[in-house]
């Protein structure tokens, strides 16, 4: 079942453009065809079942749509999106049309592979319980060697990071290619993991022009012992990313996912594809994290709407929930979760809030909130370190982490100078915006 905010051009009655929106994306096409007499069309048509006005917005309507599950191939997401958000997209007879949400059936859920470990399993991995992962992106983003790519990243992890990442255009340049960067990252993992006597990992990203050369990055990545890889879901597309999921199940290898393009496709609120619908997608092609903005950072994002796609990412099933975006209830049954990456203009000021949102099955990204330390990078992660710890014993011990998170912060800057140097640079630091794409109850 799949439910579409539909803005139909003037004149155009919403029945008619409903039932339009049904059998392009199912079985129709502009006219009658006599092939329709070979096949039983009742069965495979969609339907257009129920019609909804949008809270606060007289310019569009809600179009519930179910399909026949037989329309779409087993374990391919792709198939599924050719159909709902195909042709359909450009029907002259709509000004715009957006797909806010899916109920995918359990036993289409159970045809797909999904996370290639997922949480637990990548707990039991890391060896890491009782508080979320920290990560950094190394930046700059472009420009750096690949040796002192490689002291950025051993800088960080031996400064008390879990985890450091390619940004999402690091690909192979020509100032600094892949298998190069591979190797100083593999050295630095493995310093860092004797000096602090913890496992550490690095997102190698290993998207690539073609499906083959992704697969020979990934296959050196796992040469080198590499945990976790890294891929652009979007931009890289959906069969890639279902392969390579694939590939990391049957090598034992974790896969970072980047959200990148999902901008264009989902921040106007009246035309593309909600982000909550592209979670769930994620989740059933495969991946053990994907991007998931941060609410208090620079990126889109408000508070409720951020934790129903979590809930999509992370629950074994999600119930309808309109103040979340939830139009349906969703059931994954056994298939693992992804974690949510908060990642986008966080620093330690933001410790608090990220810790109350997320929860500890999350992992929160520091790029500029590690990089930007006065004293450098190690004491940038010490930093945050420090931050997560407190914040965590201060949420077991029943304490209100967003009414106190000051005191919190303060209080354990006092045994450490690094988290003193991190709050003094960034206490000025706000990203206060309107949002954009807004919850529909909300919106005038």
């Amino acid at each position: 079942m799949a439910c579409f905010k539909t803005t139909p051009q003037e004149g155009v009655p919403r029945e008619e453009v409903a039932a339009a929106v049904a059998a392009e994306s199912s079985t129709g096409t502009w006219t009658t065809v006599w092939t329709d007499l070979l096949t039983d069309l009742d069965y495979y048509k969609g339907r257009a079942y129920a019609i909804e006005d949008v809270p606060g917005d007289d310019t569009c309507f809600y179009a519930f749509i179910a399909y026949p599950i037989d329309l779409f191939e087993e374990g391919s997401v792709v198939n599924v999106l050719t159909s709902l958000v195909g042709n359909v997209f450009g029907f002259k007879a709509l000004r715009a049309l957006r797909l806010e949400d899916v109920r995918f059936p359990l036993a289409f859920v159970k045809t797909c592979g999904g996370p290639p470990a997922g949480i637990q399993v990548e707990r039991d991995r890391f060896n890491k319980y009782g508080r979320a992962l920290l990560g950094c992106t190394l930046k700059p983003k472009l420009g750096l060697s690949a040796k002192n790519y490689g002291r950025a990243c051993y800088e960080c992890l031996r400064g008390g990071l879990d985890l450091t990442k390619d940004d999402e255009n690091i690909n192979s340049q020509p100032f600094m290619r892949w298998r190069d960067r591979f190797g100083y990252v593999m050295d630095a993992i493995e310093k860092a993991e004797v000096e602090t006597g913890e496992k550490k990992g690095h997102y190698l990203n290993v998207t690539a022009p073609t499906v083959e050369e992704m697969y020979k990055r990934a296959e050196y990545a796992k040469e080198l012992g590499a945990p976790i890889i890294m891929h652009d879901y979007l931009t890289g597309g959906f069969t890639a990313n279902t392969s390579i999921a694939n590939w990391c199940r049957d090598n034992g290898i974790l896969l970072h996912i980047h959200r990148a393009m999902h901008a264009v496709i989902d921040r106007n609120p009246h035309h593309g594809i909600h982000f909550r619908v592209l979670a769930k997608c994620l989740r059933l092609s495969g991946g053990d994290h994907l991007h998931s903005g941060t609410v208090v950072g620079k990126l889109e994002g408000d508070r409720e709407p951020t934790l129903g796609w979590i809930d999509c990412m992370r629950d074994s099933f999600i119930k309808e929930d309109r103040t979340r975006g939830i139009f349906f209830d969703q059931d994954f049954g056994s298939m693992p979760g992804v974690f949510p990456v908060a990642s986008g203009g966080i620093h330690v000021w933001h410790m608090p809030a990220l810790v109350n949102i997320f929860g500890d099955d999350a992992c929160l990204q520091f790029g500029g909130g590690t990089l930007g330390h006065p004293w450098g990078n190690a004491s940038g992660a010490a930093a945050n370190r420090v931050a997560l710890e407190a914040c965590v014993e201060a949420r077991n011990a029943g304490r209100e982490l967003e009414k106190e998170g000051k005191e919190i912060l303060t209080a354990a800057a006092k045994h450490s100078p690094e988290l003193e140097a991190a709050m003094e640079t960034w206490k000025e630091i706000k990203f206060e915006f309107d949002t954009v794409d807004k919850i529909d109850a909300v919106h005038k």
